[in-house]
């Protein structure tokens, strides 16, 4: 019988503190292994439940946490347990000022990865955060067998570079923390990160409780066309509505790697030698702010 990855998405609502943010996530992910998960994956931010707008930045930059501190080191204790890989977010501690980061443990509770979200929302709050430097993928072991794993977090998904680098480092599936309203282009643009890299992404949004968010957590699996099929089929095999809950999508990743396999999307017939101008600054480059950093 053929076996499917099974990823979690827990589009849970966050409490008023670290301390309930901790006890709800664990017990969410709990849940999420008795419903036979393999993979947790939080919204962003999950620590202080993305409570950064209309607050004072001393305020919500307190509330960052070391990756190696206790709240963390409860949800790596916790893989190990349940043997099951919990991807967690967090207002990560950071010299100079908080990163916006994602922490990957797998079965074992071995540390895959921290990713610090690269591409921060600089024209709001997000400017007071450290932005990540560079995009990470690891094989993650899980029950299914090991599968080679990166991530995003929101706004990253804005820019094609994100899930292009991630692909070209072997990503088969990207994990994709979120906090904004999931409407038909943001959907969009994950279909076609999803689309052109043939990689399966998985996103998870807060519930339309929270303040600016709407749910709407999915998974597209990245397989466009299948040999039986006339035309392609629709690669979401899941989108969540706004209702709180854990959302269970099932991965066929046999399939995605016999397709890569065979089809012409990805790094299959790329041609980087004529890609310069995406590295290269120059002084006719059209919409750039004035409050753009590097």
């Amino acid at each position: 019988m053929m076996k499917l990855l099974k990823i979690a998405l827990l589009q849970i609502a966050p409490g008023d503190t670290l301390e309930e943010n901790l006890e709800k996530g664990l017990c969410s992910c709990r849940e999420a292994k008795r419903r036979g998960a393999d993979i947790a994956l939080f919204p962003e931010m999950w620590s202080n439940g993305y409570r950064i707008y209309g607050r004072p930045g001393e305020q919500w930059r307190a509330e960052a946490i070391p990756a190696g501190g206790s709240f963390i080191r409860a949800f790596q204790e916790l893989a190990r347990e349940l043997e099951m890989a919990i991807a967690i977010t967090l207002l990560e501690r950071h010299e100079g000022a908080p990163r916006n980061s994602l922490i990957l443990f797998d079965r074992f509770g071995e540390e895959k990865f921290i990713y610090a979200k690269v591409h921060t929302c600089d024209f709001d709050a997000e400017r007071s955060l450290t932005p990540g430097e560079d995009f990470y993928v690891a094989g993650l072991d899980t029950a299914w067998g090991v599968i080679k794993v990166g991530a995003m977090i929101c706004y990253d998904r804005e820019f094609p570079e994100s899930a292009r680098i991630l692909m070209l480092k072997g990503a088969e599936l990207i994990l994709v923390p979120n906090a904004c309203p999931m409407e038909i282009n943001r959907l969009s643009q994950l279909r076609a990160r999803a689309y052109e890299n043939m990689a399966a992404i998985a996103t998870c949004n807060y519930p339309e409780t929270v303040p600016d968010c709407n749910g709407g957590s999915s998974v597209f699996d990245g397989v466009a066309y299948l040999p039986h099929l006339e035309g392609s089929r629709d690669s979401c095999i899941l989108q969540a509505d706004g209702r709180e809950g854990i959302y269970i999508a099932e991965l066929d990743l046999e399939q995605l790697r016999e397709y890569r396999k065979r089809e012409v999307h990805g790094n299959a017939y790329r041609r980087p030698s004529r890609y310069a101008l995406l590295t290269r600054r120059g002084v006719e480059e059209p919409f750039i702010r004035a409050d753009r950093r590097e």
